[in-house]
């Protein structure tokens, strides 16, 4: 089964905040809580500005990962009690991946904290301290459900969203 996703209204560019032209589509392949995999048909956008290429994810997939954020975060957040039908080797790169760029991430949201004038003091959240990561984020995104898609939307809407290599397995990476 194949679902099309479209945005409602015209997307400015992540780059430089110009106008972009739709180029064509691409499929997109996501696995579901139960396992299912399913299609999704995303448009492809070229900042007019720049040429630069973009795809339009809707807010439940992360870039670069092929589990619905939903899954993701679920397992980061019960490691032990999760339900996710997938393969150690997948559970230890999401874990890899997140403890690599939280403070990245954390980074990246402070400083929308600061550039959008928002009440909040982000300076007792910029030093590492006994709070562990998940406790960290849930700072600034709040830790009800859906709280990686709270990270990844803005993230990627300035464009800051970091490309990640997946072929690290041994701890020794």
């Amino acid at each position: 089964m194949e679902f099309l996703v479209r945005g409602a209204g015209r997307i400015p560019s992540p780059c430089c905040g110009k106008g972009m032209s739709i180029i064509g589509t691409r499929d997109r392949k996501s696995k579901e809580r139960s396992g299912e995999t399913k299609v999704y048909n995303i448009r492809r956008l070229r900042c007019n500005q720049c040429g630069q290429i973009h795809h339009e994810l809707p807010d439940f997939l992360v870039p670069y990962k092929r589990y619905e954020s939903e899954c993701i975060e679920l397992v980061l957040t019960n490691p032990s009690t999760h339900d996710i039908p997938a393969d150690e080797s997948t559970l230890f790169r999401w874990f890899k991946w997140f403890h690599r760029f939280v403070d990245y991430w954390i980074n990246c949201l402070i400083s929308i904290v600061l550039r959008t004038n928002q009440e909040m003091s982000p300076l007792s959240l910029m030093s590492a301290n006994s709070e562990t990561a998940l406790q960290r984020i849930g700072q600034l995104v709040g830790d009800a459900p859906r709280w990686l898609k709270r990270i990844v939307r803005p993230i990627v809407n300035i464009n800051l969203w970091l490309h990640t290599r997946s072929a690290f397995l041994s701890e020794d990476s």
